[in-house]
C-alpha cells in the first residue's frame, strides 16, 4: 500500500466527534423539522396567555421519540423570550408521579427554591403558588410531560383536578394545561374521573411515528452537528435510519448514531462502518427500556425481577417468590403488575387454567437477559 500506514487510523488525542452532546437524548435541535403542525396547534392554544388570558389546555399524544417534549421545550424557550408576564414549567412525570411532588416542581419552578423539606400540607403548598400568580399577574403553563406516569398511580385526576379548578379558590389565577402522553394504549380523557372531563376539554395534538426520509432528514443534520466531516457515509446513515424506523422511536437513531461513534473509535477507526452500527445496534435498541427502567422504584424493579426469573409462570408462582422478598400483600402486588403491563414492560395475559379457572400468565415483553442486565 502506497502512503502513509496509519492513514484512516485515529491517533489517540482524535476523535470522530466534533460535539457528541449532540447525540445526547436531551439535546434541543436548533432545526426542528416535521412538526410544524404540531408547533402550529401548540402555539394557537398558548396564544391567549401572551395576551394575559388562560390558555386552552392541550392533549399532546405520540409514541416514545416522536418530538413531543422538545416541541414544548421550543415552545417555552420562546414564550420566554418573549414576554416575562408568562410562566412555563415542564414537569416530568416519570420522576414526579404524585399530586404533591408535582406541586412541589410547580413551587420551584414559582419560587425558585424547594419547598421546605419537612413537608407542608398541599392546600399550603398550592395555596402559595396560586397566590404568588395572583400576585405577580402572571399566567402560569404547566406541561405534565409523560402524563401517563400519573395515570398509573392514580394520581392523574387529582392532580389536574387542583390545576383546572384553581381560579375557583384563587380568583384571579390562570393557569393552563398541556398533557403529554406517551403510551398510545392510553385512553387520557376516559380514565380521568368525571369531574375532571367536565373542565377538561383539551386541544387533541397528535405526533405520528417519523417515516423514513424524516428520520434520514432529522438524524442527518444531527450528523453533521456532531460528527466530523466524512465520518459516516450516506449509505451508514439510510442502514441507520433503517434500523431506527423499525423501532419507530427517533431516540434509537440517535444512541445508533453516538453509539456507533465510539465503537468506530474503539477501533481507532475515522470512519464509522456499517458493523459499528450492527455492533451498537445491540445495545441501542433498548433505548425505550433503560428509559422506562429508570423511572421505577425499588419495589417495582424487585418484582420485574422475579418475573424475569420466572418467565411464563403462573401469577401465583411469582407473587409468592415476591412476597419472600418484599413482604407485600396482594394488593401492592397486583398494582405493581398493572403499572409494569402499562409500560409495556410485560405482558400479563388471563389463561384458562383446566380445573382451576383463569389465571393470569406473566411474561416479560423484551429479552429476559436484556431486562435482567439493565436492572443490574
Amino acid at each position: 500500500m502506497d502512503g502513509d500506514p496509519d492513514e484512516g487510523m485515529l491517533s489517540w488525542d482524535e476523535s470522530v466527534f466534533r460535539n457528541e452532546h449532540v447525540f445526547e437524548i436531551d439535546y434541543v435541535p436548533e432545526t426542528f423539522k416535521h412538526r410544524e403542525s404540531q408547533t402550529q396547534s401548540l402555539t394557537y392554544a398558548l396564544r391567549p396567555a401572551v395576551r394575559g388570558s388562560r390558555p386552552l389546555n392541550v392533549m399532546v399524544r405520540g409514541p416514545p421519540g416522536t418530538g413531543k417534549t422538545t416541541a414544548i421545550q421550543k415552545l417555552f424557550d420562546e414564550v420566554g423570550a418573549q414576554t416575562g408576564d408568562i410562566r412555563t414549567i415542564r414537569v416530568n412525570c416519570q420522576v414526579n408521579s404524585t399530586r404533591y411532588s408535582v406541586f412541589s416542581r410547580l413551587f420551584e419552578g414559582t419560587f425558585d427554591y424547594e419547598p421546605p423539606s419537612s413537608g407542608i400540607s398541599f392546600k399550603k403548598l398550592f395555596g402559595q403558588i396560586a397566590e404568588k400568580l395572583v400576585e405577580q399577574d402572571r399566567v402560569l403553563v404547566v406541561a405534565l410531560d409523560d402524563v401517563n406516569y400519573l395515570f398509573y398511580e392514580n394520581e392523574a385526576s387529582d392532580t389536574l383536578y387542583s390545576l383546572l379548578r384553581a381560579h375557583e379558590e384563587y380568583p384571579g389565577a390562570k393557569i393552563g394545561v398541556v398533557v403529554v402522553s406517551s403510551d398510545p394504549t392510553l385512553e387520557v380523557i376516559d380514565e380521568l374521573d368525571s369531574r375532571v372531563q367536565s373542565v377538561f376539554r383539551p386541544e387533541d395534538v397528535y405526533f405520528p411515528v417519523y417515516d423514513q426520509p424524516e428520520i434520514v432528514d432529522i438524524l442527518d443534520e444531527r450528523v453533521r452537528k456532531g460528527f466530523n466531516d466524512g465520518v459516516i457515509s450516506r449509505d451508514t446513515l439510510e442502514y441507520v435510519a433503517e434500523l431506527t424506523a423499525e423501532s419507530g422511536d427517533l431516540r434509537v437513531g440517535i444512541d445508533l448514531l453516538r453509539r456507533a461513534g465510539l465503537t468506530a473509535e474503539m477501533r481507532a477507526s475515522r470512519v464509522v462502518e456499517r458493523e459499528d452500527v450492527e455492533t451498537a445496534y445491540e445495545k441501542s435498541k433498548y433505548v425505550s427500556l433503560s428509559q422506562s427502567l429508570s423511572g421505577l422504584s425499588d419495589t417495582e424493579r424487585t418484582l420485574l425481577e422475579v418475573i424475569a426469573t420466572n418467565d411464563g409462570e403462573q401469577a401465583g408462582a411469582v407473587y409468592e417468590a415476591f412476597r419472600e422478598e418484599t413482604d407485600l400483600g396482594y394488593t401492592r402486588y397486583s398494582e405493581i403488575v398493572n403499572k409494569l403491563d402499562q409500560l409495556g414492560l410485560i405482558e400479563a395475559d388471563y389463561a384458562e387454567i383446566d380445573g382451576r379457572g383463569r389465571s393470569r400468565s406473566l411474561t416479560l415483553a423484551y429479552e429476559k437477559e436484556a431486562v435482567l442486565d439493565r436492572l443490574e
